[in-house]
């Protein structure tokens, strides 16, 4: 949950940038990027450190360890050792996924959905902007729904669901409620729908993709 988008790692070789373009020579140009990025990464220090992306209005995608532009969002985080966060336990949650769902109505795969977009299920996840926990919820909109502590599990899951599913109410689908959970629902009522937003678009489409395949985790 980003609403300040318009709207869960500094490495030694400073910022990376790399643009995938159609063809062959803009493909090896973001293949050479990101074995440069992962050659500085080895080589650096053991710490925990970020890597930024934007996909801008041509298509192409821009990778920095700097986020000196509002449109990049993280998409990895490398620690001991270099790599990316992975889930212990995808179904960890799944306990309290469900019974937040059904506290607001919403089925527990498309919270499940949300969580994987948000902050794949790390609890502990923070956006270069602010949003927190499993279902990054920004500072303010936490503490209007009541939550202490955003990282503590129980809260920010049933924080997150209750304010999705508000947005679920307010437009009456689901593809603009994932839209204002990602943009805020100011954009969506600015342009009667879904932002024209390459990354809410995108985002849009992979919280669904991910719905279609956790529904077979819940029981009926």
């Amino acid at each position: 949950m980003n609403q300040e988008r318009e709207s869960g790692l500094a490495s030694p070789g400073g910022n990376v940038r790399s643009s995938f373009q159609n063809g062959r020579r803009g493909w090896l140009v973001g293949l050479l990027g990101l074995v440069g990025l992962s050659l500085g990464l080895a080589a650096a220090p053991a710490a925990a450190d970020t890597l930024y992306r934007f996909i801008d209005e041509d298509g192409v995608v821009h990778f920095s360890n700097v986020p000196n532009d509002a449109r990049y969002v993280a998409v990895r985080t490398i620690g001991r050792p270099s790599v990316a966060w992975q889930p212990a336990n995808t179904r960890a949650y799944d306990g309290v996924i469900e019974a937040a769902a059904g506290s607001e109505g919403l089925p527990p795969a498309l919270v499940k959905a949300v969580i994987a977009a948000e902050s794949n299920f790390n609890p502990r996840a923070r956006s270069p902007k602010g949003a927190q926990g499993l279902m990054q919820l920004m500072p303010q909109t936490a503490a209007h729904l009541g939550v202490t502590d955003a990282y503590e599990v129980q809260q920010n899951v049933h924080a997150g669901t209750r304010y999705l599913a508000r947005m679920v109410e307010r437009f009456g689908d689901w593809q603009r409620a994932l839209a204002a959970y990602n943009a805020g629902p100011e954009a969506v009522d600015r342009y009667s729908g879904i932002p024209p937003y390459r990354e809410t678009q995108e985002y849009v489409r992979r919280v669904l993709a991910y719905y279609q395949r956790y529904d077979a985790e819940f029981a009926r």
